[in-house]
């Protein structure tokens, strides 16, 4: 199957032969149908699937295909992070390179000008507003905001949303749309929470569930089994005369960041870390640098973990156990895109032992259990079982095309 098979339109096809894309993703050779009849969609997938352009497409072909004559939003895609919010608009942006489709992404942080930026493009009416829930509703409530002429409604990332404590916004904003639209809701997971807010926002949706794909073959895979007071001298050990193109480590709170981000740069490394004390430009500014490989190691907090598209990892470290099975994929996915190969470590503590089970029920393999250096034994009671070490279009500000 190709995407000439969608009778999507000629313009947009253009945009997609122009980027590469060939061969639909399986979760977009199921929803695109789906979605340009119009039916409501629950769409279980996770990230890197391709889902973003599982809706982006067919919305920017009936964008095309029954153009209003409007200066009015016609579709909201609420997004959890100020990264995914861009992300998408990036994507509009390709998708819509020969069309007259206007986006703009809505978030928090930032300086008046970006406040002032975003309110002209709800004012004259981008025809896809990607938001963040709580910059939204700040705008909201300034009165400026018009959602009559709304057809379409995107949750990305749903579970994250309400894993991030957005329930209440989004129903806030929901009230404020159209009773008569289009809901799409797509989540990598979906467990209780999500199934009862489709039922209380989408109208007799229809439901894809694309499994979960498994950690990709080129992923080498392997774990230590260390306390946690000997963690950073762990990764100081792995990444001491190393050379590796870049390297994401992810810690479970803002003060490990810093921390370990300290002892890093007192080896000399080029590092960097994100985390919530950072103000939007600082993040923004670290995650350039990152992709830019001005920086070599980026350590990070969980916001990285869905979401963010970057290439070329060559390793990622698990400095924390992941909060569910699920961000364990999302997470060592980072690497290995593409078909290349990359290296993943998980780090863990006693207590994780259990956790770190459930992940190697979900993957379908046992990880190797990799014996702590010499200088290092005694940071775990228990010895691993195995003994193999593991091989080393420009942004533009809103304006109708």
């Amino acid at each position: 199957m190709t995407f000439t098979d969608f009778n999507l339109h000629a313009t947009l096809l253009e945009s997609l032969d122009a980027m590469g894309f060939e061969k639909p993703t399986p979760i977009q050779e199921q929803a695109i149908p789906y979605i340009m009849q119009n039916r409501d969609l629950i769409a279980c997938a996770q990230t890197g699937t391709g889902k973003t352009a599982a809706y982006l497409l067919p919305v920017i072909h009936n964008l095309l295909a029954s153009p209003s004559g409007k200066h009015a939003i016609n579709t909201l895609v609420i997004a959890p992070t100020r990264e995914l919010a861009l992300q998408i608009d990036q994507q509009v942006e390709g998708f819509g390179y020969y069309a007259p489709v206007t986006s703009a992404p809505v978030y928090g942080g930032g300086d008046g000008a970006t406040w002032d930026q975003q309110k002209r493009a709800i004012v004259q009416g981008a025809d896809i507003l990607i938001a963040t829930p709580g910059r939204l509703l700040a705008h909201m409530q300034m009165g400026y905001v018009d959602f009559t002429h709304v057809q379409h409604l995107v949750l990305d990332e749903a579970d994250r949303m309400l894993d991030m404590g957005f329930s209440e916004d989004i129903m806030m904003i929901v009230k404020a749309l159209p009773a008569k639209r289009q809901t799409l809701l797509f989540s990598a997971t979906m467990p209780s929470k999500i199934r009862h807010l489709a039922k209380t926002i989408l109208n007799n949706p229809h439901e894809i569930s694309i499994a979960i794909s498994k950690p990709a073959e080129g992923i080498l895979q392997a774990a230590y089994l260390v306390n946690d007071s000997r963690k950073n001298e762990l990764v100081k050990h792995l990444l001491a005369g190393k050379k590796i193109a870049s390297t994401l480590i992810f810690a479970s709170t803002k003060i490990k960041v810093k921390k370990l981000e300290q002892e890093l740069r007192k080896m000399g490394l080029s590092v960097a870390g994100i985390h919530s004390d950072l103000e939007q430009p600082e993040r923004e500014k670290v995650l350039s640098s990152f992709r830019a490989k001005q920086v070599q190691i980026l350590v990070a907090t969980d916001i990285l973990s869905r979401g963010i598209d970057m290439e070329d990892i060559g390793l990622v470290i698990n400095y924390d156990i992941p909060n569910s099975p699920e961000d364990y994929v999302h997470r060592i996915g980072r690497t290995a895109r593409a078909e290349s190969t990359g290296v993943a470590i998980t780090f863990i503590n006693e207590s994780e032992r259990e956790e770190f089970k459930r992940i190697e029920q979900l993957i379908g393999k046992e990880v190797n259990k990799v014996p702590l250096p010499p200088h290092l034994e005694g940071g775990t009671d228990n010895k691993p079982k195995q003994h193999h070490r593991p091989g080393g279009n420009q942004r533009r500000s809103f304006s109708r095309r």
